[in-house]
């Protein structure tokens, strides 16, 4: 895909993620109708992530495209009436599950071990901060959760540091807005109010997701043409 295509499918993305933010910050309509914006945004980055040119690197690619299907039913869990908070978790737990999966095609787990002590430096950091605040059925969920999530931001961070090229760098930074989306969203769910949560939290998620369905955009495609259909340039000057 061009970078002038991926642009265009990335406006409806960015249009709706910034009437989603607008409409929850300022309330302009019913909170109910103001949800439904948030699966849609990822509905139409999930679009972008399927028009990716196919490479030859399929579990990369449908790691990706799984991963953000169960993103959505994330989304849509956690903007239902009621208190869907474990069934959510499930689902962006799956997620991050595929996109480990698809982080670790063609390279090895912590091939550099840097970004796993930093992340997991973080991390034990937030959870003890939030640790007071956590109610004991669900302390166990969060800290599965959390491991999971800093693992992928760790694993696609030394990925980039190892691969080096465009595509790793954008699943990298994908990663690390997913982490700051999800602390900043614990933080206001178990510790208290954050100024303008709202926009944080789904700003940081919509970029991370962006990242995330960018690194197939990036990825250059490596299928090779089916023998006998395309003649090879060796053959082409014989």
């Amino acid at each position: 895909m061009k970078a002038s295509a991926a642009i265009v499918l990335s406006i409806p993305a960015c249009l709706c993620g910034c009437l989603a933010i607008a409409t929850r910050y300022l309330g302009i309509v019913p909170s109910g109708l103001s949800g439904w914006l948030t699966p849609l945004t990822t509905c139409l980055i999930l679009v972008l992530a399927v028009a990716a040119r196919p490479f030859a690197d399929r579990r990369y690619r449908w790691g990706i495209i799984i991963g953000l299907g169960f993103s959505i039913g994330g989304d849509t869990f956690l903007m239902l009436p009621g208190d869907h908070f474990l069934a959510g978790l499930a689902s962006f737990l799956v997620a991050h599950l595929f996109y480990l999966w698809a982080l670790t095609s063609g390279h090895r787990m912590a091939a550099s071990r840097v970004p796993f002590v930093i992340w997991a430096f973080i991390g034990t950091i937030v959870v003890l901060f939030l640790w007071p605040g956590i109610d004991v059925s669900l302390r166990w969920p969060v800290i599965i959760y959390a491991g999971v999530l800093l693992a992928m931001a760790a694993q696609a961070a030394s990925r980039a540091m190892t691969a080096g090229d465009a595509a790793a760098w954008a699943a990298a930074v994908g990663g690390a807005f997913f982490v700051a989306s999800d602390m900043l969203l614990a933080v206001r769910k178990f510790h208290g109010p954050i100024p303008a949560g709202h926009v944080l939290v789904l700003g940081t998620y919509f970029l991370a997701q962006w990242f995330i369905a960018l690194s197939l955009v990036c990825r250059r495609s490596t299928i090779q043409p089916e023998a006998g259909l395309i003649p090879s340039k060796t053959a082409q000057l014989r």
